[in-house]
């Protein structure tokens, strides 16, 4: 995002009638900088840089308009003529990290190719910065990029017969396995470094602890579970994307059938019924 792109004051109505706030238009290109009694230097590029740089070193409850204009050198009040809150700045963080998606699928790519590859580059963002998983969802995409990101899904998903609505729940779902396990995977990392312990000598100590409560009178399935070694240490370790492509695997394995119940898969640019995919569409052959 350009200086030129996201400047305007924040405090000025929109006029660009798509009812965002004006750092978001900025975000679109619908806004030019301020020029009138702006700090030198000063730009909705450089707050954003900073909070993200803040949020990545200190956390996200350390992002504060007082701590990001701390960092700039200018006055808390300075920044509200580019961002009116803090809910804005969120949003302008995860559109400067989440970056553009990758290349459109090629001709021909199987949905579910191209949806493990959406899934797979989502959670490489997500892994790169766990901070922004702490951002609360509040409203659907609305910055350039993020709205990249849902095209690339939709296309993925345009040679199947699926209808607009089914497509949506797809890209939801994924994105939900995507943000649940990169998650879990980030709070189990940080209780094991808390514990001061290995990953090893945790999953151990939990596993000889729950041998001790779990009366195989009364939790017989789990007693069973961990008479079978499940939760020991194994001597070959996982790989740390085992959970993340099990999930995946298992839930593509769901949408499939559906999509084969609509018709099936003539891939992307396939045009099967259209680019919206409306149910009553004739099935391939």
């Amino acid at each position: 995002m350009t200086d030129e792109a996201m400047g305007e004051s924040a405090g000025d109505g929109g006029d660009g009638g798509t009812g965002l706030p004006p750092s978001i238009e900025a975000a679109w290109g619908l806004r030019a900088r301020p020029t009138k009694g702006r700090k030198p230097g000063l730009s909705l590029a450089r707050i954003v840089d900073t909070a993200v740089t803040v949020a990545a070193t200190e956390g996200l409850p350390a992002v504060s308009m007082g701590r990001i204009a701390k960092k700039l050198g200018v006055s808390p009040m300075s920044l509200y003529r580019y961002v009116a809150a803090k809910d804005e700045l969120y949003v302008l963080m995860q559109e400067a990290i989440i970056g553009d998606p990758p290349p459109p699928p090629a001709p021909g790519t199987g949905w579910r190719t191209a949806m493990a590859e959406w899934a797979w580059e989502m959670r490489r963002i997500c892994y790169q910065n766990l901070w922004a998983l702490r951002i609360p969802i509040s409203s659907p995409p609305a910055t350039p990029r993020m709205v990249a990101w849902w095209e690339w899904g939709l296309v993925a998903l345009e040679g199947t017969r699926l209808d607009w609505s089914e497509k949506l729940s797809v890209i939801l779902m994924v994105n939900g396995h995507v943000r649940h396990e990169a998650t879990l995977m980030a709070d189990l990392a940080a209780a094991v470094t808390a514990s001061g312990r290995s990953a090893e000598a945790v999953l151990a100590g939990y596993g000889h602890t729950l041998r001790r409560l779990a009366d195989p009178a009364r939790f017989p399935s789990v007693a069973e579970m961990l008479a079978a070694g499940v939760l020991d240490v194994p001597e070959e370790p996982e790989s740390p994307d085992h959970e993340f492509r099990f999930g995946l695997d298992r839930m593509l394995d769901g949408i499939d059938l559906l999509v084969r119940e609509r018709g099936g898969d003539s891939g992307v640019g396939g045009g099967a019924g259209g680019r919206g995919g409306e149910k009553g569409a004739k099935p391939v052959a």
